[in-house]
């Protein structure tokens, strides 16, 4: 309900943590993936305590998208790999409140991370034809939007808070209650639309509503500042 707080109520998953970082953190080599679209998780409804769910939380650790860009004093001339403007690329993001990463692939290129990484943490992968597999310093690009930049919102600010930096999503099931007896025959398939629109944002240095990585003095590039989710709305069948 509206009353239940943080880590109350009916937990039906928990991902798998560790502490080989120093500090307790989600273990990213073990968390469920899943494209939009595609199951992320199945349980037995006999896991489920029986009652009346008005909302539903859920911890987004991760998301990966394709987003467009420029690039700024390439060393070489990016004409021949299809640049250097409305370039693409795929960001690979860490919204979890601090998440061990040994390695991440955006796309096809890997970097060893061995590390804690706190909300807001991404690495870059544009996208390069083979001709341009060699062009130096854009093979990828990591960065953190600042501390509590990360966008999560709590419809329930009132009654049942969420701490800074996690990206604990809250969303309602309205009108149509989600309702579990204990006596279910049948499946129950629940789906939850995550809102990200214009929830990528950064600092447009040079105001030209494009995302600008520098490359000769990566200082000056756009800063990536929110990769957040903007609203959740669950549904039940």
């Amino acid at each position: 309900t509206q009353w239940t707080q943080l880590g109350e109520g009916d937990v039906v998953y928990s991902g798998e943590k560790t502490s080989a970082g120093g500090a307790d953190a989600v273990d990213f080599s073990k968390a469920l993936l899943s494209d939009q679209n595609e199951v992320f998780l199945s349980i037995p409804l006999s896991g489920v305590a029986p009652g009346t769910y008005d909302w539903i939380r859920t911890s987004v650790t991760y998301q990966k998208y394709d987003i467009t860009f420029n690039i700024v004093n390439s060393p070489v001339d990016l004409t021949i790999c299809g640049g250097p403007d409305n370039m693409s690329g795929t960001l690979a993001s860490f919204l979890g409140y601090n998440v061990y990463i040994e390695d991440v692939t955006p796309r096809s290129e890997t970097l060893a991370v061995n590390d804690d990484k706190l909300q807001g943490y991404w690495v870059f992968e544009p996208y390069l034809p083979e001709i341009c597999a060699s062009v130096p310093d854009l093979r990828l690009i990591e960065g953190a939007a600042p501390e509590g930049a990360t966008t999560v919102v709590n419809p329930l600010f009132g009654t049942s808070d969420i701490p800074a930096g996690s990206c604990v999503v809250t969303g309602t099931f309205d009108t149509n209650q989600l309702v579990i007896t204990g006596e279910e025959t049948e499946d129950i398939t629940v789906t939850l639309s995550y809102s990200v629109k214009e929830s990528f944002e950064w600092i447009d240095n040079v105001p030209n509503g494009k995302l600008d990585f520098d490359i000769a003095n990566p200082a000056n590039s756009d800063q990536i500042v929110d990769m957040g989710i903007r609203g959740l709305v669950p549904t039940w069948e």
